[in-house]
């Protein structure tokens, strides 16, 4: 992953901060952010120095002011950050999401039984628990299609794991 040594909550306010402004475009306030990951505003603010000091984040003062990530943010959580970029839908508990999803990784693709996937969200899935029925997909290229039920969820990289009991992608004809 990244080159600096975060602690889980400095990750989690980075993550949550490139989450914010990959979403809005906008700088993101220390309220919105502490609301976004249940902190205090104030300990969130002595964060926000840290990861400035460290280069991961710029900061505006003012009543208008916030924060945004920099490229070297975008790095350290291992995500692009991406203009214009294609999304999936999502389907959690019955209900359809759009979502940006940056890699799917397979794993024990060779054995049926216990086929799972990381799959890597370029936004918050902190609505996402483990035990979820979750579908994804169809992807813009490849019309991928994943089916299963989430085993755990990492939201401060924005990873789920899920057991995957149907994958579909339909074969096109090569032109």
């Amino acid at each position: 992953m990244g080159q600096f040594d975060l602690t889980s909550r400095q990750r989690m306010a980075l993550t949550t901060l490139v989450n914010k402004y990959q979403t809005d475009e906008v700088l993101v306030s220390a309220q919105v952010l502490a609301k976004e990951i249940n902190r205090n505003a104030g300990t969130l603010r002595n964060q926000m120095q840290t990861l400035k000091a460290l280069g991961l984040a710029e900061g505006v003062p003012g009543p208008n002011g916030g924060y945004k990530p920099t490229q070297k943010a975008y790095e350290e959580i291992d995500r692009q950050h991406l203009n214009n970029a294609e999304t999936v839908t999502l389907a959690h508990n019955y209900k359809r999401i759009s979502a940006t999803v940056s890699e799917i990784h397979f794993t024990n693709i060779h054995h049926p039984d216990l086929c799972r996937a990381q799959i890597h969200f370029q936004q918050s899935i902190q609505d996402l628990t483990g035990g979820d029925a979750i579908v994804v997909g169809p992807s813009p290229v490849s019309n991928l299609v994943i089916a299963g039920e989430i085993v755990c969820v990492d939201n401060t990289i924005d990873m789920a794991i899920i057991d995957i009991s149907k994958i579909k992608s339909p074969m096109g004809e090569e032109h």
